[in-house]
């Protein structure tokens, strides 16, 4: 069974689901300027660290620069990030990991925004930004998900 080319219809994410509940990955493709790429490749890069680059690439088929603001395009499976957002790619990194909890609850029929699904997309950022503190090798990782942490602790959506 192939990928569904959109994922819009009730069909076409139920396809999805069932296709990701058997262990399907996307090839995950990065479009956008030379400098935008370098930078989700370092983004990209914590993810593995972290362990969570397959939890990305089931979800997210393709990461693309916009001048709009950033979003998911659930449609698309695809994040669409301006070049700020990708600018600390710890914070990028982050933001890559609650958006494709987004796209996970989608597919799974969750109600995946409004305050509730915020607050679970947040703690979900922020475990991964625990994760990534503890398996770094980086000084500079460590302080800055610390940094997140505190900042992401003292947010309204907790």
């Amino acid at each position: 069974m192939k990928f569904p080319k959109r994922i819009y219809t009730i069909e076409e994410v139920k396809k999805a689901g069932e296709l990701v509940k058997k262990g399907y990955t996307h090839r995950l493709r990065v479009k956008g300027s030379s400098a935008f790429k370098q930078k989700v490749r370092q983004t990209l890069e914590l993810t593995k660290t972290a362990g969570c680059y397959n939890f990305l690439r089931t979800y997210i088929r393709s990461i693309v620069e916009v001048d709009g603001f950033t979003q998911l395009r659930e449609a698309d499976a695809s994040i669409w990030a301006n070049k700020y957002a990708v600018q600390n790619p710890v914070d990028a990194a982050s933001l890559f990991i609650q958006k494709t909890n987004h796209m996970k609850e989608y597919l799974e029929g969750k109600l995946y925004f409004g305050g509730a699904a915020e607050r679970r997309s947040v703690q979900k950022r922020m475990e991964f930004l625990r994760i990534l503190k503890k398996k770094s090798r980086k000084k500079q990782v460590k302080e800055e998900c610390e940094r997140l942490l505190k900042s992401w602790s003292e947010s309204i959506f907790l």
